[in-house]
């Protein structure tokens, strides 16, 4: 007989005015079900999916404020003509039980010139190694553009239905460009010292807070660390999470990595050139991953709960919610983070292995996700969709 696990992780708990049914939160893992910028139906069932096995809140991920914030053309852009196709989705989500939020990002200087039809942008003129091009930088008028273009997609997606927005401030996308020494040269009142880094992403929470309301939840998500030297360190990340709580946060989410240059630092683990090659149109981009795929991008072992010392440092610097991201597979791990005072819980590849990772959880039939960290689901985002591809033969 399967006997109901007790734990925290499994009491509701709340982020701003918002009550989740339990604490675990799906993260932001790019689907890759976008086709045409707009919402699938292969997305509205991964999410209805996931909301059935027992998640908390699912995180729809990385959805551009903008065309021009696009690093792949099966990426969402925020625009009026979908927010019915994204309340189809928030629908789907909600009749499961579950709640609804969205990641809404730009590229910055890693958007796909090819995808976007003109050269990117970013905090200054950077080459990124990652797309093979060079950014311009930001006019003060683009940078007012883009803190209205956030707010903009934070209330398309409350009318969608979402019950909360993520807003990416990590992970090498333009806000964390422009907190970031390494993408952040400028010479004016966005550059420099860390008040005037910090000037331009305050500016879009502030904004977001505004045309939301008081009680909306605005989650954030920051770097604890860029992850090589020259880039963000936790000393000034504590710094940018007390500001981000100032400017109208309503949680945070401390995790880490630099997707142009330090991308399997935020998940540790295998990382499967192979597979990333195959799935690769472009014939150049096919055999640059076979033949350098090991010397461009950098592995990093996998241990439970990587994340833990940094974000522990930031939870104890604010009073909002602090939600634990890296590492967890397990309810040992769950409830380690529940016992250090962090109130949710952000999983991605266990779920990813298996949507009823929660379920299962709650139910007693597991104790912990048998995924390996072999992230081949990375290279599955280009092909066709993410899912764990372990139990498949593939040729």
């Amino acid at each position: 007989m399967v006997t109901e696990v007790k734990s925290k992780v499994f009491t509701p708990g709340k982020i701003a005015g918002l009550e989740l049914r339990n604490r675990v939160i799906r993260s932001g893992c790019f689907e890759g079900m976008s086709q045409e910028g707009g919402v699938t139906e292969a997305l509205i069932e991964h999410h209805r999916r996931l909301a059935e096995g027992g998640i908390g809140m699912t995180t729809v991920a990385y959805a551009s404020v903008t065309f021009d914030g696009r690093g792949f053309g099966h990426e969402i852009w925020m625009r009026d003509e979908i927010v019915p196709d994204l309340r189809r989705l928030t629908e789907a989500i909600h009749n499961e039980g579950g709640a609804a939020s969205i990641q809404l990002g730009h590229c910055g200087f890693f958007a796909s010139r090819r995808e976007i039809g003109k050269r990117p942008i970013g905090a200054s003129r950077k080459f990124c190694l990652f797309r093979m091009s060079i950014c311009k930088e930001m006019t003060h008028e683009e940078i007012n553009e883009k803190i209205e273009d956030y707010a903009r997609s934070a209330l398309q997606a409350k009318e969608a239905g979402f019950d909360a927005v993520e807003i990416h401030s990590g992970h090498g996308y333009l806000m964390s460009q422009f907190l970031s020494p390494w993408t952040n040269h400028r010479k004016d009142e966005y550059g420099g010292s860390l008040e005037n880094r910090l000037r331009f992403p305050a500016a879009i929470i502030r904004r977001t807070r505004e045309t939301v309301g008081p009680d909306f939840p605005i989650l954030v998500k920051m770097n604890q660390r860029d992850g090589f030297n020259g880039g963000l360190e936790i000393d000034d990340a504590i710094q940018v999470a007390k500001r981000f709580e100032a400017e109208g946060a309503s949680a945070l989410i401390p995790s880490c990595g630099f997707t142009a240059r330090t991308p399997l630092y935020m998940m540790r683990g295998n990382v499967p050139n192979k597979d990333m090659a195959r799935n690769q149109s472009n014939p150049f981009m096919r055999l640059g991953l076979l033949m350098f795929g090991r010397f461009m991008v950098e592995s990093y072992p996998f241990e439970p709960m990587y994340l833990l010392e940094g974000a522990r440092k930031i939870k104890d610097a604010v009073n909002i919610p602090v939600i634990y991201i890296g590492g967890v597979l397990s309810l040992r791990d769950m409830d380690t983070a529940m016992n250090e005072g962090f109130e949710f819980i952000e999983v991605g590849r266990a779920t990813v292995r298996d949507p009823d990772f929660v379920k299962k959880l709650q139910s007693g039939e597991i104790t912990e996700s048998d995924c390996d960290h072999c992230n081949r689901c990375i290279a599955a985002m280009d092909a066709g969709g993410v899912h764990c591809v372990c139990d498949e033969n593939l040729p």
